[in-house]
């Protein structure tokens, strides 16, 4: 790099004291370990080393979102980096704390489809993970933020050479005179972009000089590896956007979910396995196979969690959730897949939800995910001896030859039953007829008596 290109970067180093000198509003950074963000967390890192201790007094943040489906290489980089900037930070005393979170643990991508079945993520339009997974946790850790501070201010990578899209949008949004924006949908934040005018080029030269060690003290080298043979640049961030018409700004990397179902080929995994990740290639086979259910009518139910059912453009009725069954085949597929790979795939706490979940969804047995916890790993989960049946399967054989008898849905009965036993310590009685007369009502059981108009 060329003293005019150092320059550029002294420059930079030097606002970013100028800012942080003006006030004490804490600052937040989102940061993926990706090119972008780690810059950003690198130049941050220098301008805070250069204010004299006693000066230090403005919090920063650095953020790490973990979907809990991260590509495990990544994940490991991300864990990592993120503990290794709270280390030298405090050795340093910049008052720079890296922090990771979490979605929460009922909205998690397996407490969602195995759990309660949701149709995996698939492209364009059904996308329900990257609210769950990335952006509600941060908006959660950034509310919080602003009940304690008042304000906060948001500092973001995003650089005008990214596309000439995102030029546009940068410069159209900046107040002539200004380094802090008001954030587009966040009250009481602000907005920082210190890296605008940096060019594609000069990310990586300035990465990789002096040996190519980041000021918390890792390897540049290692996080070029993973952009090696890769096209990839930073994703939507999950702290804010350029303008009205939601331009995506750095915060999270391309790098995404290993169990992502919203493009037909996964070219990050592959791109992985291809420089020697042999060890993804079992996770890129569940993957696949994942996607391969998705419109099998085997898995999936006639309707909806509501009781909806509707009919599709060729006339044919549309699909609902995964069925129970169908999510047990996952469940199995997934802990053997963990066993085989040795990696966490699912955690203890997700498995307690799903757990749950299957009982409020009429497990009347309330043993399955137990004993296949306990089939395929031969361990006992933790509430294993807790877990009492409702009823035994003997018993649950009886319900159904019941239902069959005088012509009643199975699944209607122990719906009701469960529904019975939730609500039995209620001592309004209206609270129980309420949930019955929802429970048969629903859609789906009189859809053969609904006129055609309605459907």
């Amino acid at each position: 790099m060329n003293e005019i290109e150092r320059q550029i970067f002294e420059n930079i180093i030097q606002e970013i004291m100028m800012v942080y000198r003006h006030d004490s509003r804490p600052w937040l950074i989102g940061y993926s370990g990706g090119k972008d963000s780690t810059l950003l967390v690198s130049l941050v890192f220098q301008a805070v080393a250069r204010i004299p201790a006693e000066q230090r007094s403005k919090k920063v943040y650095v953020i790490t979102s973990d979907t809990m489906v991260e590509n495990p290489i990544v994940k490991k980089y991300m864990h990592e980096s993120s503990e290794k900037i709270s280390e030298a930070s405090e050795r340093q005393k910049l008052n720079i704390q890296a922090k990771i979170i979490y979605p929460d643990i009922q909205q998690t991508f397996w407490a969602r489809v195995i759990g309660l079945g949701y149709p995996t993520p698939e492209a364009p339009g059904f996308r329900w993970c990257t609210e769950r997974l990335k952006i509600n946790p941060m908006n959660k850790f950034v509310d919080e933020c602003i009940k304690t501070n008042g304000e906060i201010i948001i500092l973001l990578g995003v650089r005008k050479a990214e596309s000439a899209a995102r030029s546009r949008s940068i410069s159209e949004k900046e107040i002539a005179g200004y380094l802090l924006n008001p954030h587009n949908n966040i009250s009481n934040a602000y907005v920082y972009n210190p890296l605008t005018e940096i060019e594609n080029s000069l990310v990586w030269e300035y990465l990789l000089e002096d040996d190519g060690i980041s000021p918390w003290g890792t390897n540049m080298r290692q996080l070029f590896s993973l952009y090696q043979g890769e096209n990839l640049s930073e994703e939507q961030s999950v702290l804010g956007e350029i303008d009205e018409k939601k331009i995506p700004i750095t915060g999270n990397s391309r790098f995404g979910c290993w169990c992502c179902t919203l493009v037909k080929k996964d070219k990050s995994l592959q791109s992985f396995i291809d420089k020697g990740a042999k060890e993804l290639r079992p996770l890129q086979e569940f993957r696949d196979w994942l996607v391969s259910i998705r419109q099998d009518p085997e898995f999936r139910d006639v309707k909806r969690r509501n009781g909806t059912v509707y009919t599709k453009a060729n006339g044919e009725t549309g699909f609902g959730p995964f069925t129970l069954e169908a999510r047990r085949t996952i469940l199995r597929n997934l802990l053997e897949l963990q066993k085989k790979t040795k990696m966490t795939l699912i955690t203890i706490d997700e498995l307690k939800v799903i757990d749950e979940m299957w009982d409020n969804d009429g497990d009347l047995e309330r043993r399955h995910l137990v004993d296949l916890y306990y089939e395929v790993t031969g361990e006992r989960l933790p509430w294993d001896a807790y877990k009492v049946p409702m009823y035994h399967s003997e018993i649950v054989g009886e319900i159904d030859q019941i239902a069959g008898k005088y012509n009643l849905e199975p699944e209607l009965m122990k719906k009701l039953i469960v529904s019975v036993d939730k609500n039995k310590h209620f001592t309004r009685s209206n609270t129980i007829k309420k949930e019955v007369a929802r429970i048969i009502n629903q859609e789906w059981l009189h859809q053969d008596h609904l006129p055609e108009g309605i459907k």
